[in-house]
């Protein structure tokens, strides 16, 4: 196991390797590039960034705030606010209102205010706002970052240029992630480094955070060891379980994939249990528990690369969707299993 780092510090890795500068951000070049453009001829509009979580919307308006104050004007001239937890018309009518209205201390210059997922704020809250920011334009700037534009109301989208910020590409993530790693001095293997890709769908921070996890409990980052940290079932699980499910007879795909369920459970009760079934569930007998959710959504990615009929495939995604909505609202995962046993066996009686 690796040694960690001389360096004292508790932050998590997502802060500690935050981009400070908008130079030293990995995306979005063409974005970068019109920011900066904006700054640097003192024309910076109203912001509205949105996109997927972890693709560097915070992380670029803190980077703009730092070229356009120093850090001794920064805490004065910027107000930072999440509204997740500041989201009702009151704080919009105080201290939002209260900070525009504020002159600056400065001669010249902007104020900046930063509402970070402003989607969770109520109508009410963002029809106030609106009247703010055409009233105090001349004394302060908004940025409004959201991961869904649709819950931004079109007053207000209007009123502000907008920027996307897609998911980020392999090519974008793998060279901060070496950078990290070797900063670190980590144990990483290439599947590993693979694994926390897949894993990540585009978002940085989930490839920072599983990465820290991994490392903090296993000391190695592995494929293996990544999967198990964020309780994903691994690719070879996917595969015997739809080997299972095309090739094994109803009564043994059930019990298999169930089991495969319950290991974890078992494990954290320490219960010892003998079964005397087939070698499939020996095989995957100490391997960790998976959840009948994530089963779903990698059965899903899986069967979409097999070439089937239009028919069988159709009815396989329909009866999928259906099994994955009955799950998410709570719905027995015994029944539902039952449920995706049968669409398999039913797939297989038309193929044949």
């Amino acid at each position: 196991m690796n040694s960690k780092p001389t360096q004292s510090t508790n932050l998590p890795w997502v802060e500690k390797y935050r981009p400070k500068k908008l130079d030293d951000l990995i995306s979005h070049e063409e974005i970068i590039k019109t920011i900066n453009k904006f700054i640097d001829e003192n024309l910076l509009p109203h912001l509205l960034f949105y996109g997927p979580p972890g693709t560097g919307k915070t992380s670029t308006i803190l980077a703009c705030a730092r070229k356009l104050y120093t850090s001794a004007q920064f805490n004065s001239m910027v107000l930072e606010m999440n509204a997740s937890d500041d989201r009702g018309i009151n704080i919009v009518r105080g201290q939002i209102l209260s900070f525009a209205s504020t002159g600056t201390m400065y001669k010249s210059g902007f104020k900046l205010i930063i509402l970070d997922e402003a989607d969770a704020m109520t109508n009410d809250a963002q029809n106030a706002l609106r009247r703010i920011i055409e009233k105090y334009t001349d004394n302060v700037r908004f940025c409004i970052i959201c991961n869904y534009l649709s819950k931004i109301i079109p007053a207000l989208q209007s009123r502000c240029t907008k920027f996307r910020f897609g998911p980020l590409s392999i090519d974008q993530i793998l060279p901060r992630l070496d950078t990290i790693i070797k900063e670190e001095n980590l144990n990483v293997t290439e599947d590993g480094k693979q694994a926390l890709i897949t894993l990540s769908g585009g978002d940085m921070r989930k490839v920072l955070n599983v990465l820290q996890s991994t490392w903090l409990a296993f000391g190695a980052v592995t494929e293996e060891n990544v999967y198990s940290c964020v309780g994903h079932p691994l690719p070879i699980d996917i595969k015997n379980i739809v080997n299972w499910l095309f090739n094994e007879s109803y009564e043994l795909c059930y019990c298999s994939i169930l089991f495969s369920l319950l290991v974890q459970i078992i494990a954290c009760l320490q219960i010892i249990i003998f079964l005397n079934t087939c070698s499939e569930i020996q095989d995957i007998k100490l391997k960790k528990g998976l959840a009948l959710q994530d089963i779903l959504t990698e059965l899903h990615l899986f069967i979409n690369k097999i070439e089937f009929p239009d028919s069988i495939l159709i009815d396989l995604i329909i009866k999928l969707a259906e099994i994955e909505k009955r799950v998410s609202i709570g719905c027995s995962e015994a029944v539902q299993l039952n449920a995706l046993v049968s669409a398999f066996q039913n797939a297989r009686d038309i193929e044949t």
